[in-house]
């Protein structure tokens, strides 16, 4: 993680854009705010639910950003709000949005819908890691070390693993037990 959550708050009114900063730093979040949607300030790795001004121009835009991220494995919790309808909200949870927020709101929801964004984005985060964890965990194992696991995992037993590779018993023990230290398992069912 790079630091601390940002906010941005993308508004094109002024006031708007102080207050909601203002709303926001109360309980503790770090918050930049922009005029319009800049989505080059979201740098990779950096939490940040986006609160919005509703306007179709920053829904587009922020439906293109959200697809290539997407793609690029990167997913940003955003939080709509404005004069909006049904169908408005509703294309805005399709791009990704955790809420959307019809004016005039209460203080609490906006915070209510933040504080929402920032744990879908902890828990992201941490699945992530986890994720980045355990590939690091499976590409340290030897070519003959992940055979022996993926046999493993199939239902195979040991004698039945060296048979197909080959090799005796004995060694698919050793390439198992190395396997399971390299991979930080107990047994195979916590794999």
């Amino acid at each position: 993680m790079t630091g601390a959550p940002v906010v941005f708050v993308v508004d094109d009114d002024p006031s708007v854009r102080s207050s909601l900063k203002f709303l926001l730093s109360t309980v503790g979040l770090q918050v930049e705010s922009f005029d319009r949607l800049i989505l080059s300030c979201i740098k990779s790795g950096q939490t940040c639910p986006v609160a919005l001004y509703w306007t179709s121009d920053y829904l587009i835009e922020w439906t293109r950003f959200s697809t290539r991220a997407c793609s690029e494995k990167h997913s940003y919790p955003i939080v709509f709000y404005g004069h909006g309808d049904i169908p408005m909200s509703v294309r805005a949870m399709k791009a990704g949005a955790v809420e959307f927020l019809t004016k005039p709101f209460r203080d609490q929801d906006l915070l209510d819908a933040v504080r929402i964004a920032l744990e879908r984005d902890r828990a992201r985060r941490e699945q992530e890691k986890e994720v980045t964890g355990l590939q690091q965990r499976l590409d340290s194992l030897t070519f003959r070390e992940q055979q022996v696991v993926s046999m493993l995992v199939s239902g195979m037993l040991n004698k039945q693993i060296a048979g197909q590779l080959g090799t005796a018993e004995s060694t698919v023990k050793v390439q198992r037990s190395r396997a399971m230290e390299k991979m930080h398992a107990q047994s195979l069912s916590t794999w």
